[in-house]
């Protein structure tokens, strides 16, 4: 497995190794966030408020455990043969992982040294100079895409809708390769005019290699109870099978893969 083909792999330096974030939680042996096994990173912070958010105990940034790059690398040094076997790597997730640029990029530059497989998992809610910071050190963007609409964007998760659209044009003509994960929500990005804008979009990005749906689900509604925060698509059932079909067909007519 080799991270970055073609990229500097920087010497490591005390300064990357000291560096601090505030990290929600980790997960060792991922699955479902990259391929093959993964180290994923659940960073802490958020400024989306997305309908369907399963972790908003994510959101606050002052909470959260604050751990160095280098106490991360140690850990992730232990599961290097999963990751090789498997052609897998570390994931940064959140949260929104470009809430923290420097972090983020100090912890994916100690990866690409090791020769570990980068993957930002993200929202591309950031400036560009924050995004491009970690977009350097990241060797696969999984770029949540929440609705390809601007003003339905807006409403599904609190912010706008453009810089999302900037992050994905920057990674892809910085050559990244991206992942688009789309979360499928009935009544809210399910309708076949929100598949075609979601595959109007996609085609102008020509690193895209396929797209992730992810269908709604409830699992994470008694965090917002527990947090005494009133559930925001309160009546919403997670999608059929039918649809998820409906809609994969819907990508494939336009050149789309989609799982």
């Amino acid at each position: 497995m080799a991270g970055g083909v073609g990229r500097v792999h920087p010497e490591p330096t005390p300064d990357r190794a000291r560096r601090t974030g505030r990290i929600h939680s980790v997960e060792s042996c991922g699955a479902v966030d990259g391929p093959g096994l993964r180290f994923v990173v659940f960073v802490q912070g958020c400024p989306l408020r997305c309908r369907y958010c399963h972790n908003p105990d994510t959101w606050d940034p002052g909470q959260g455990a604050e751990v160095t790059v280098g106490s991360l690398i140690e850990e992730i040094q232990s599961y290097v043969p999963y990751m090789k076997f498997s052609g897998g790597g570390v994931t940064v997730s959140g949260g929104e992982p470009l809430l923290q640029p420097d972090f983020v990029a100090d912890l994916f530059a100690e990866c690409r040294r090791l020769f570990i497989h980068t993957a930002l998992d993200t929202s591309g809610f950031a400036p560009p100079e924050r995004a491009r910071r970690v977009l350097e050190q990241t060797d696969l963007l999984l770029l949540d895409i929440k609705h390809p609409d601007l003003l339905r964007h807006k409403a599904l998760t609190g912010v706008d809708g453009r810089p999302p659209r900037t992050t994905a044009r920057l990674a892809a003509a910085m050559g990244i390769p991206i992942w688009i994960r789309y979360v499928v929500v009935p009544g809210w990005t399910d309708s076949p005019a929100d598949v075609e804008a979601l595959a109007d979009l996609v085609q102008t990005l020509p690193t895209v290699e396929k797209v992730e749906l992810l269908p709604y689900h409830l699992l994470g509604r008694h965090k917002w109870e527990a947090l005494g925060l009133p559930y925001g698509l309160d009546g919403v059932a997670p999608p059929s099978e039918e649809t998820l079909a409906r809609i994969r067909q819907q990508l494939a007519d336009r050149g789309i893969p989609a799982d």
